[in-house]
């Protein structure tokens, strides 16, 4: 195992999720072998994942035939399958839980897409979810807009650990790490304790770069030929600057005063780290975006890949260096990041809601 490269991203401090959950690899043992031979330390799950899941798996049937004639509608079919699922991947994550005493070791399950908009139904949801789960090491996942950034505070506050997802801007980042002190704050002033309350912000990369390096490539085909010595690079500068503010957030007061009550930083969880680009390389985004006190969630095609020829080299190091000129050079090209920001915001929900909602249609069409 000592010459497997995932173990040794967990030696640079970096924890490896995966980004993937089905029912097979929960009862045939591939998830216990990843966690042993891996390091693997969580597992994200979203929408699309459970839809591919349980409309191509033949081991959903008995459970779908079972639960067709007790419940009302596609959703309520589908959150007792994704519930009993997320359980049994939070007990094979146990033991780490444990043995990093509250660390790592976290699955996550989402609330619904459609409420990327809607605080007071996030935090509705989320708190149902979160006591039917009954496992202290889930975390609810959260889109991280605008909007819903209070809902990650008010959960926080309750003691609901969260995971934060669909970010895709430093700036998005801070209102995330915002959210999270905040709501552990409110807990100390109600004299409530702050260990044991988890959180990670989810930064998504290869979208960003996806979006764009067709803006640049456009510029390319005007004339522009420095736009493509920028393709590529924007994903990882921007993870950068995010990372530069994590670590700042960690040497102020404020951050201290609640690690002395025992609360935990909520650490960069670096998603959507496949490569849709294949110019770049299948282990682009895990090179790259290697970093202490990080996680990453990878999809099994990603991490098999890093295990076969995976390399850790320099990692994030140099890129932080390196993000504001990228950024400036983006903006002297006119390409405008806040403009990017909000429309990958919007697609990204609308990619959760479209697999979220066919799955219903699926779910309710197997009892006629």
């Amino acid at each position: 195992m000592d010459g497997n490269p995932l173990l040794r991203l967990r030696a640079r401090g970096q924890s490896v999720w995966l980004d993937d959950v089905h029912r097979r690899m929960l009862t045939d043992g591939t998830l216990a072998r990843l966690i042993e031979t891996d390091g693997l330390c969580g597992l994200t799950s979203h929408p699309a994942l459970f839809a591919r899941a349980i409309m191509t798996h033949a081991e959903y049937r008995p459970a779908v035939a079972e639960l067709l004639p007790k419940v009302a509608r596609g959703r309520e079919l589908y959150e007792a399958i994704a519930l009993d699922d997320i359980r049994r991947a939070a007990d094979a994550f146990r033991p780490i839980y444990l043995g990093t005493e509250g660390g790592d070791g976290f699955v996550s399950l989402g609330v619904s897409p459609h409420l990327a908009h809607d605080a007071a139904g996030t935090v509705a949801e989320a708190r149902r979810l979160w006591a039917r789960l009954e496992r202290d090491n889930a975390m609810i996942q959260v889109p991280g807009t605008t909007a819903a950034f209070p809902a990650v505070r008010g959960l926080i506050a309750e003691g609901v650990s969260v995971q934060v997802t669909l970010l895709f801007s430093p700036e998005r980042y801070r209102q995330a790490a915002e959210a999270y002190l905040a709501g552990l704050e409110q807990r100390v002033q109600r004299g409530a304790d702050v260990r044991g309350v988890a959180s990670v912000a989810g930064f998504l990369v290869s979208r960003i770069d996806t979006l764009v390096d067709r803006l640049l490539d456009e510029h390319a085909g005007q004339g522009r030929g420095e736009a493509r010595a920028l393709r590529g690079r924007c994903a990882t500068a921007l993870a950068a600057k995010a990372y530069d503010l994590y670590r700042e957030i960690l040497e102020s007061e404020r951050w201290r005063a609640l690690a002395r009550r025992g609360a935990r930083p909520q650490r960069l969880l670096w998603a959507c780290t496949s490569t849709e680009d294949a110019r770049y390389g299948d282990v682009k985004y895990v090179e790259e975006l290697i970093a202490a006190d990080t996680a990453i969630t990878l999809p099994l095609e990603t991490l098999a890949a890093y295990r076969d020829h995976g390399k850790a080299g320099a990692g994030l190091a140099p890129w932080r260096e390196e993000a504001a000129r990228v950024t400036r050079e983006l903006r002297t090209l006119g390409i405008d990041l806040q403009s990017v920001v909000r429309q990958l915001e919007e697609e990204g929900a609308r990619r959760l809601a479209d697999p979220f909602d066919r799955l219903q249609r699926w779910l309710e069409g197997q009892g006629k």
